[in-house]
């Protein structure tokens, strides 16, 4: 059927292309919403994908309809998530991060209130024991990863996830929340 159907877009007939689409619609929602996992961004992509189909349509030739359409949805998908991952990138180093949590601006407020509690986090950050203040300062201040400190400090990853977990709990036990506020 679907041999007969690209047969018919392919001279033209835009009808037959709506029947694939309505066939194929969820399969490639689905597929995109395996990699972007947001539903606004895989009905965009769907709608992308399918222009792309029609588009490459005239090069298709019979290899698997089904796999064809699901290679361009995948490989779009996954073009689509990087491009976020780079437009998230550019954001945070275009900005400072406080003025720009989860994709949403925040009030003057909250911002003035976040610089505060990193003031008097930079302050405790002194009381912590030396050997845990470098991986709190790397990992929560500088924003390194694990990778990152390891190679600084040249040690494992694990000893870099042991160091942060401990001083988690030497701060846990020593200060108090109330202290922040």
């Amino acid at each position: 059927m679907d041999a007969a159907l690209i047969k018919k877009v392919k001279n033209g007939n835009d009808h037959a292309f709506r029947l694939l689409v309505e066939k194929y619609r969820l399969h490639i929602f689905h597929t995109v919403f395996a990699i972007l996992r947001n539903q606004q961004d895989a009905e965009d992509a769907a709608q992308e994908v399918f222009l792309k189909i029609y588009a490459s349509l005239p090069q298709y030739e019979d290899q698997g309809f089904k796999t064809w359409i699901t290679r361009i949805a995948v490989n779009h998908a996954i073009d689509m998530k990087r491009k976020q991952t780079r437009r998230h990138e550019e954001l945070t180093t275009e900005f400072q991060p406080e003025y720009h949590i989860s994709g949403k601006a925040e009030t003057a407020e909250v911002i003035v209130l976040k610089n505060e509690q990193k003031k008097i986090f930079q302050k405790r950050l002194g009381d912590i024991p030396a050997n845990y203040r470098d991986v709190i300062e790397g990992f929560y201040i500088n924003e390194k990863s694990y990778q990152e400190l390891a190679e600084e400090q040249q040690v494992q990853v694990k000893t870099i996830e042991t160091k942060l977990y401990r001083a988690r709990q030497w701060m846990k036990k020593h200060w108090k929340e109330d202290d922040f506020r």
